[in-house]
């Protein structure tokens, strides 16, 4: 059966509390000076077990206008509202504002139940209720069912409950795979257990064992036990009332307004893009930089709207914001939220979260309103478009589009899929994609730098991998990197060789000035084999700049015609093949090979002798045995 959360709501002193009793047998009154005062003032919560077996949960909120943050805290996360209006007294203050919180959190299933039946007559009972229905026309519980009851007879009760199975039915269920999120509303200690919070689970779910993170403090904390509906569970749903003992956490380091989640799933923020209207009722203009409490979950922070479109924002108007606030807050796309006036306090509006880990926005920008505008109401493939291709050097996983849209794993990977049939997005590896928008900058980037670079060093073979990586794409990991070159060979716009990239086609060749620097260096080389002159001799025999003279070195080594011997010398090509011929010619008359012989045969000095054959003993030419070499 569903998983159902029912929230009441209503005037101070019109019998919200004394309903859930009647309805449950649970007095939500808990504190001693509720029960002494006869009133509400913190949430209370019934297990509620209708005929047919549906279990659901009950929030009683409180009515007084003192304690209509407290309300909100229970207001939030509900899937059906009993929405209680005294017969005796009809429609007041709290009854107006509490309508207005019921439509900003857009809860569209209840019930409104005109309670204390017993103490009016049954015109004056008709009379409210005219009223009544008049005034939830014109509300998000239009249409909604109207009930008369006595919690003190029981009279009506009977067709409450058939109604609450019937609304209950219609709820849509919380998603209760995928990421977990509670925001907490109660925090107490129980002797044996130590620390436990209670919330309604938003998203997912919890299993004893689990590690959570506690938001906005980001400390990790395991689930040592669960409870639902007071019985001991394995596993808490989306959509139950659940109490969570936890474990090595003080009360003292938990608040309410404070969250347990998917570690790694939300993350706090001071600012956050949103969608703000004001509601109709409001006699408040809502002015550039106008201070106001700020309400989502069950957390409360003060903080300042920044209205990006225009200066002010009157009743029932509405306007893309940035929401400043004072401490940080945690939220999702999609998310609703309430909208207090700074002094006196007053409910004045609320909205939806656009983007909970906000940039600072500049006013009056077309750009960031056409953006707003497109993860507000765009599909979900264009939003995930607008968000690969508004990063488009980034590389985007599963997880960040789904914090990014607020969206599920399987609705993600589905649009995912499409736009990759429609050459507009590529998997890189799996969980991992970008734009081809994104693949194109990149590339064009790419292709840039090493068009500058082969100008610049025409006798290198190409830019380092990593290098290329590391100076312009650092955000990239080096397999993502390599992935994404991959898919530029196949493209043809460039290839690698020996971890360098190079452009399609190129090879490096010497410019005339190049090649008549080589010539010289070459004649040097061939003129002296066997005792070659250092990269200093040269540079100072030929007066070459020693950048000049390394990039011709290296050409000459990526080329083959020199080799380097030790750390700095180089023979030819040809003299380490001649080197070879002599020593052979030698071997075949006699089994051992001293240093002074070498130098004899070759004509050279110990300086070039003994780098010469300690190169042949590494390529295994030769293999020293004492003081002599033997061929091998």
């Amino acid at each position: 059966m569903k998983r159902v959360v029912i929230g009441t709501a209503g005037h101070i002193d019109h019998g919200k509390t004394t309903l859930v009793k009647a309805l449950t047998g649970i007095n939500t009154d808990r504190l001693k000076e509720e029960q002494k005062r006869g009133i509400s003032i913190e949430l209370g919560f019934a297990p509620f077990v209708l005929p047919n077996g549906q279990r659901a949960a009950i929030v009683d909120v409180p009515g007084h206008e003192r304690f209509i943050k407290h309300m909100l805290a229970g207001a939030f996360g509900i899937d059906m509202v009993l929405f209680v209006i005294a017969a005796d007294e009809g429609i007041m203050p709290q009854t107006r504002e509490h309508m207005d919180i019921i439509e900003i959190l857009g809860v569209k299933k209840g019930i409104i139940v005109l309670t204390k039946k017993d103490m009016v007559d049954e015109d004056w009972l008709l009379m409210v209720e005219e009223e009544v229905k008049e005034y939830v026309e014109g509300t998000i519980l239009k249409g909604a069912p109207i009930i008369s009851v006595s919690s003190v007879t029981g009279e009506g009760l009977d067709e409450l409950v058939k109604e609450i199975m019937r609304v209950a039915q219609e709820v849509e269920e919380k998603p209760a795979f995928g990421q977990a999120r509670l925001p907490i509303d109660r925090v107490f200690s129980m002797p044996g257990f130590g620390t436990v919070v209670t919330g309604t689970l938003w998203s997912g779910q919890f299993r004893v064992g689990d590690t959570v993170e506690l938001l906005p403090v980001k400390r990790e904390i395991k689930i040592r036990n669960l409870q639902v509906h007071n019985e001991k569970v394995e596993v808490a749903y989306a959509g139950q009332r659940v109490a969570v003992n936890l474990q090595g956490v003080e009360v003292a380091d938990i608040k309410r307004g404070y969250w347990l989640a998917t570690p790694g799933f939300l993350a706090p923020s001071y600012r956050v893009d949103a969608k703000l209207r004001l509601i109709n009722s409001t006699d408040r203009t809502l002015k550039n930089w106008s201070r106001i409490h700020f309400h989502l979950g069950t957390d409360e922070v003060l903080g300042r709207v920044v209205l990006l479109s225009r200066d002010e924002l009157k009743a029932g108007e509405e306007a893309y914001v940035q929401i400043v606030m004072e401490e940080p807050v945690v939220c999702h796309k999609g998310d609703p939220f309430v909208v207090r006036y700074y002094s006196p306090v007053t409910t004045i509006g609320g909205g939806v979260i656009i983007d909970p880990q906000a940039v600072k926005q500049k006013r009056f920008n077309e750009e960031v309103l056409k953006e707003m505008a497109v993860k507000e109401e765009g599909s979900l493939s264009e939003m995930l478009l607008f968000e690969l291709e508004s990063k488009p050097l980034e590389i985007l996983t599963l997880e960040d589009l789904m914090k990014a849209t607020g969206v599920t794993e399987g609705e993600i990977r589905e649009e995912i899929e499409k736009l990759a049939s429609e050459n507009k997005v590529v998997e890189i590896s799996k969980g991992v994609y970008i734009s081809n928008y994104g693949l194109e900058q990149i590339e064009a980037k790419l292709v840039e730098n090493l068009k500058l670079y082969h100008r610049k060093y025409p006798l290198r073979p190409g830019y380092p991998k990593e290098d290329m990586r590391s100076r312009f794409f650092g955000h990239i990991s080096s397999k993502v990197f390599n992935q994404i070159l991959k898919l530029f060979e196949e493209r043809g716009s460039l290839e690698s060789k020996n971890n360098a990239l190079m452009l399609k086609g190129f090879v490096p060749l010497p410019g005339d000035k190049e090649k008549a620097w080589i010539e010289k260096i070459k004649q040097e080389m061939e003129a002296n084999l066997f005792t070659p002159p250092s990269v200093d001799e040269l540079k100072e025999k030929l007066g070459l700049d020693e950048e000049i003279l390394e990039e011709i070195i290296n050409y000459l080594l990526e080329e083959g015609y020199i080799v380097k011997v030790s750390s700095d010398m180089f023979f030819t090509r040809e003299a380490i093949e001649k080197g070879k011929a002599i020593l052979s010619d030698y071997f075949s008359r006699e089994k051992e090979l001293t240093l002074a012989t070498a130098r004899d045969l070759l004509k050279t000095t110990r300086k070039y002798a003994l780098p010469l054959v300690e190169y042949y003993d590494r390529i295994r030419f030769t293999r020293r045995i004492g003081d002599v070499r033997v061929k091998v």
